[in-house]
């Protein structure tokens, strides 16, 4: 008899042993210590003791019978040892002591004791059970035996989830009936009395043997009944219970539910086995298939992305200058267009564009895959390459169209300053040819010769005047010629036609002035009144045309400060006026005298000065002109002026506004550059906190489009300078797109820091240990750190670094060579090098169990194990296998598993 007292560590089964079972994680003893007890009176309940019998001597059969034997009553049959040890010797695999054949007690006794002594062997201490009960037929005693070997053989291994035992059959059963409905598996007695738990194990496992939806809850004799009967069917798990006696029971035997339950977990024990192995082959697959959509994702944007580019630059910079200023101003407009409606989506696009190659990147160095390399041309630097040609072009452009439009601006006022200035010499020209011509000094009389002298002297001096306008009409025509003006050539025609006619006026002056010479002697007498009036009342009126000329000729002026100078000097043209005005009346009253003196001694005048053509009604005529043209002068000097004060408050209304946007964008540019080093709290509160910082600076976008109008306000008026602010709008678009692209970025690093946490199991604790050294030894607070930095801080974190282990780290979180590691760089790290993840051999362990331990797969198995779209993707990237126990459609699921990762074929 095996001694009571031995140590509790074993396996014990007895009338004071207290039941049966597992206890969570400890030794069979403490799981039997745990249950019920069997029975307290020593005796067996009638119906368990049934029920019991029924199912122990099935359980012993099924493995009796593969050594062409079996048992009838399993406490008489067991009595001489000889089938107890063959039971033993075919659950366990192994040889037992050779039997002894003798009919005596001692021989049954000995062929016990030598089955007991083999249990015993096997970690199992056994308690107040001794060969003598077995030989002589205890009941009780030999069914607590077959227990105790139904434990040790069929149940102890069984382990789900780190549980062990009856606990671990347990979670299998609950987890594999969990989707069922009626089914509620939390024990091995009444939760399987209705039959639907056992018909619901086989539907899980092989559909095609249960019609499910059909079954009744009310009616569970029918359900256990067709379990039984399709489990010893197809199963070949032989019948152990009754379905009456568990229905007519109140509460079934916990050993015998066990026992048979135990008979479905071997019978699918090896689907539990390839459903692992497709499970882990599945999320593998899904990882990989959600990788290569980002990664397709990515190529057709940087695509259409880079497209975009190619097709916007040759336009940007396409600087043919337009003829006029309409054309160029409309350039211009399709140019804000440009800014506000096509540039603004693609700035976001970049963008997100960004932010899904760092997060494809994170999911690539989380699950073990090597590192996304887009295909030629399609890099991150690429495409910021092009978006930097772009935005110089774009630069460029705008510069250039200003310059335009101020050089058309200046051509249209050159040009019509050049036609102004033309037609009034035009108009003075207009019959001097004819006048030079005229021969009317032959028939003048000697007075009427010398009058022709003054006269022409007169004109003489009014031609001198004139000289000064030809020259400047010459010169507007030359700078016009010089700012390449689109109508030079009528221009030029022009210019020649007066620059030839002004010859011709030289010419036929100073032929007549010979003419005149010639009789001058014959000249007597003269009005000196008249020449007096003459001498006075030509510079008069050349004054007066000058004044009129003056005021008459156009101005642009782009400040206040040019306008006001304009106003002082018609000012100081006014204040002039009183003393004009006193000399024409000193030179109509020279007139006045004249004619007072002809009539006091009856003189018949000829009715006009023979010394000018200047008559006082042309005074009177010209002083009136120029009355009318100085309030115009002052309407219009007024208007600029009023026109300059817009534009001022223009200037300042920008001024204003951009100078609290930019240092609100810099102000949040540095804020966002703190948060991101000083992070408190989880990385969701992290998160949470960004996205809220991220909507407030979305909330300031209407500053930026309210300056933005004011911009374009300050454009239309053609206002080039702002002396109230060193902010342009280019300044602050960039700096918006900057802040944006800046918040969106750190917003992406802590959901990588997130992904990267869950996938590696990193704790919060961890994480804000991590966050801690970094932001110690990151001294310049940037968000990153050099090398002598970075290895303070390894060691602080406890590696103890050698050259050649701190390169291998450096080239790990440093690939490029920058010479900076981020503190993404450094979680990644760190996750890499403390956790673990699905590795290449693991995958290719789990296809070989889907392939039934071959060195190959076939697409048949593979759509057996997988569902059809990852099926599908294995079979589509599967090359043929090519060993030598290649059969036809042999797949290769080494190289294919060992690629996924990377890695060279194993």
């Amino acid at each position: 008899m095996v001694d009571y007292h031995a140590a509790n560590q074993s396996y014990q089964y007895g009338p004071s042993s207290g039941g049966n079972g597992a206890g969570g994680g400890g030794s069979m003893g403490d799981y039997m210590a745990q249950e019920d007890d069997w029975d307290r009176d020593l005796l067996l309940d009638p119906a368990w003791e049934k029920q019991q019998r029924k199912t122990f001597t099935a359980w012993c059969n099924s493995h009796l019978r593969k050594a062409g034997t079996q048992i009838e009553n399993i406490d008489e049959d067991f009595r001489d040892g000889l089938k107890l040890m063959l039971l033993l010797e075919v659950i366990s695999g192994e040889r037992l002591p050779k039997p002894e054949r003798g009919k005596m007690r001692v021989h049954k006794i000995n062929n016990v004791n030598k089955a007991l002594d083999f249990i015993a062997s096997k970690g199992v201490k056994l308690v107040s059970i001794g060969a003598e009960e077995i030989v002589d037929g205890n009941a009780k005693m030999t069914l607590g035996m077959i227990w105790t070997i139904i434990l040790r053989f069929a149940i102890q291994d069984i382990s789900v989830e780190e549980t062990s035992a009856k606990e671990g059959l347990l979670l299998w059963c609950q987890r594999k009936t969990a989707p069922y409905k009626n089914v509620n598996v939390q024990n091995f007695h009444i939760s399987w009395k209705d039959g639907l738990a056992f018909n619901a194990l086989i539907h899980r496992h092989r559909p095609e043997l249960i019609e499910y939806d059909k079954l009744r809850k009310d009616d569970p004799v029918t359900n256990l009944n067709n379990a039984f009967e399709v489990a010893e069917k197809y199963l070949d798990i032989p019948k152990m219970l009754d379905a009456e006696d568990i229905v007519g029971t109140l509460r079934p035997d916990e050993k015998a539910i066990m026992t048979y339950v135990s008979c479905f977990y071997h019978a699918f024990s090896g689907a539990q086995k390839a459903e692992t192995a497709a499970n882990r082959i599945c999320k593998v697959l899904a990882v990989n298939q959600e990788n290569e959509h980002l990664m397709e994702d990515y190529e057709r944007l940087a695509s259409d992305l880079l497209e975009w580019i190619r097709r916007t630059i040759p336009w940007l910079e396409d600087r043919v200058p337009q003829k006029t200023m309409q054309e160029m101003q409309q350039k211009l407009e399709d140019f804000r267009d440009y800014r506000r409606v096509h540039k603004p989506p693609k700035v976001q696009e970049k963008c997100q564009l960004e932010i899904n190659f760092n997060t494809l990147q994170t999911k690539l160095r989380l699950s073990n895959r090597p590192a996304f390399m887009p295909s030629e041309g399609r890099m991150v630097s690429d495409i910021n390459n092009g978006w930097q040609h772009l935005e110089q072009a774009e630069k460029g452009y705008e510069e250039w169209l200003l310059n335009e439009i101020r050089r058309l601006e200046r051509l249209d006022h050159l040009a019509e300053k050049f036609r102004q200035k033309a037609s009034i010499h035009e108009a003075w020209t207009d019959g001097k040819e004819a006048m030079l011509k005229h021969r009317d000094y032959e028939t003048a009389t000697l007075s009427d010769i010398k009058a022709l002298i003054r006269k022409h002297e007169a004109f003489e001096s009014d031609l001198a005047a004139h000289q000064d306008r030809v020259e400047q009409i010459a010169a507007i025509a030359q700078e016009l010629n010089e700012l390449d003006y689109y109508d030079s050539h009528n221009v030029n025609t022009r210019c020649q036609k007066i620059c030839d006619q002004w010859d011709a006026l030289g010419s036929l002056t100073h032929s007549r002035r010979e003419a005149l010479e010639k009789t001058e002697k014959q000249l007597e007498t003269i009005d000196q009144l008249h020449l007096e009036y003459a001498k006075r009342a030509a510079p008069f009126n050349n004054w007066m045309e000058s004044a009129m000329e003056d005021l008459q000729d156009m101005f642009i002026v782009h400040t206040i400060e040019e306008i006001e100078g304009l106003i002082s000097a018609h000012d100081q043209f006014k204040s002039t006026l009183p003393d004009a005005d006193r000399e024409r009346e000193a030179i109509l009253a020279i007139h006045k005298e004249a004619q007072r003196i002809a009539e006091s001694n009856h003189i018949k005048l000829s009715g006009s000065n023979p010394y000018t053509t200047v008559t006082p009604q042309i005074i009177n005529s010209k002083w009136e002109k120029v009355q009318q043209l100085v309030p115009k002068r002052d309407h219009a000097l007024l208007e600029e002026q009023s026109k300059q004060q817009s534009n001022e408050h223009l200037r300042r209304q920008f001024a204003s506004q951009a100078n609290v946007v930019g240092p609100w964008i810099q102000t949040k540019m540095e804020e966002i550059g703190r948060i991101s080093i000083e992070m408190n709290g989880t990385l969701e509160d992290q998160l949470n906190h960004l996205k809220r910082y991220e909507r407030s600076i979305v909330d300031y976008k209407p500053n930026l489009d309210l300056l933005e109008q004011q911009h374009q306000l300050i454009q239309e008026a053609l206002i080039f300078d702002n002396k109230h602010t060193n902010y342009t709008m280019e300044h602050i678009r960039v700096g918006w797109e900057q802040l944006l692209t800046t918040i969106a970025r750190t917003i992406n690093e802590v959901e990588n820091q997130i992904l990267t946490r869950d996938a590696k199991g990193i704790s919060q604790e961890q994480m804000q240990e991590f966050r801690a050294s970094f932001n110690h030894f990151d001294k310049k607070q940037t968000g990153s750190m050099d090398s002598d930095d970075f290895r303070a801080l390894l060691i602080s974190t406890g590696y103890s670094l050698g050259d050649a282990e701190f390169n291998r780290i450096m080239s790990v979180v440093d690939p490029n060579h920058s010479g900076l590691v981020t503190f993404q760089a450094f979680i990644d790290f760190m996750s890499r090098e403390t956790t673990d993840t699905d590795t290449a051999d693991q995958v290719i362990a789990s296809f070989k169990v889907l392939a039934g331990d071959k060195n190959f797969i076939t697409a048949e198995e593979l759509r057996r194990e997988l569902p059809p779209d990852q099926a599908e993707y294995c079979i589509a990237r599967m090359a043929p296998y090519q060993g030598p126990d290649a059969v036809p459609g042999a797949l290769d699921y080494k190289s294919f598993s060992t690629a996924l990762y990377g890695e060279s074929d194993l």
